[in-house]
């Protein structure tokens, strides 16, 4: 699996559900990685996408606790079991990790690759990834050229992780 996000200097993800800034670059980078596979991400953050629908080209895999929840055009699953099971057909190389906060928590351990948009400021931030410098298990294996828009300094970047990860039972 990869997980795929936008952070912040200090490992910001978002604030009061959702995203720290939107940069069109950025946006376009995650639509067309994920284009043809499968996103994974909880309830919440599906309600911060355009009119809370699933995204359109992917197979959407929704987590969320309610089991009484429901929403066309993806796969709603309750548990990580579940999700497992839902995820067995596909490599891993297929499936990307797009948040938010405690879905990133729980799926990290799974994920090989994280793709990263580093943006260099400091926001007012409630939901926060781990910190991929510091981690002993992750290194930054390319880090793209700064670019700028809106006044915000950002840069793509790659971590893959240097220790086994969580074997996705099949």
């Amino acid at each position: 699996m990869k997980a795929i996000l936008s952070a912040d200097r200090k490992w910001g993800l978002g604030y009061q559900g959702r995203l720290l800034v939107s940069i069109p670059s950025d946006l376009r980078f995650f639509r067309e990685t994920t284009m043809g596979h499968v996103v994974v991400m909880g309830r919440k953050t599906l309600a911060t996408l355009p009119a809370g629908q699933p995204l359109k080209g992917r197979t959407n895999i929704i987590l969320s606790r309610d089991p009484e929840w429901t929403v066309r055009g993806a796969t709603v699953v309750h548990s990580i079991k579940e999700l497992m099971e839902v995820l067995k057909p596909y490599e891993d190389d297929d499936i990307y990790v797009a948040g938010g906060g405690e879905i990133y928590r729980q799926l990290l351990p799974y994920c090989d690759t994280a793709y990263v948009t580093r943006i260099d400021m400091t926001y007012q931030a409630d939901t926060f990834f781990e910190d991929l410098d510091e981690s002993p298990d992750w290194e930054m294996v390319e880090e793209g050229d700064e670019q700028t828009c809106f006044d915000i300094e950002f840069y793509f970047t790659e971590y893959r992780r240097k220790n086994e990860k969580a074997e996705r039972p099949r």
